[in-house]
């Protein structure tokens, strides 16, 4: 990967969790078993999860370039399912999932962009990861990937 690659990371795991989620309007009601057995997903679970992750790591970007700390880890993470999470998805979950999906992505290349390479690779203490280590944490659709292709899923 190349410096000028790293805006890109955040698109292309939004454009493939929302390419996965577009499958989940086929969604059933039974949880999806993670590679952790003991963590099960489902299509909202996912998506919560997903822009969860990609809102704290860039609250966690914004601390670390205006050298202030970053709101302390109090998600509940994905041992917990939430009572909404097993709601059916719909058309319109897809579109909001989208719309919110897409704005964190553009805020990310727009961050990212505008305070370019030099600031990607910048050690920020020993127990700091870089910016560019943080990108390519998050951008990673983890989580989709946890629900899958439902539209393969047997029956």
């Amino acid at each position: 990967m190349t410096n000028d690659d790293l805006p890109d990371l955040v698109d292309r795991g939004v454009q493939r969790t929302l390419e996965l989620a577009q499958t989940w309007l086929a969604w059933d009601g039974r949880p999806c078993v993670g590679e952790d057995p003991e963590r099960i997903y489902t299509p909202h679970k996912a998506l919560r999860r997903y822009t969860d992750h990609l809102l704290d790591h860039l609250a966690h970007v914004e601390g670390l370039l205006a050298g202030v700390a970053t709101v302390p880890d109090g998600w509940r993470g994905s041992f917990v399912t939430l009572e909404t999470d097993w709601a059916h998805f719909t058309e319109a979950d897809l579109d909001e999932a989208r719309q919110r999906l897409l704005r964190l992505a553009l805020l990310y290349r727009t961050r990212l962009t505008a305070i370019g390479a030099d600031e990607w690779e910048r050690e920020r203490g020993d127990d700091e990861w870089t910016i560019r280590q943080i990108v390519e944490h998050v951008a990673e659709p983890w989580y989709a990937e946890q629900v899958g292709d439902l539209s393969r899923r047997p029956a």
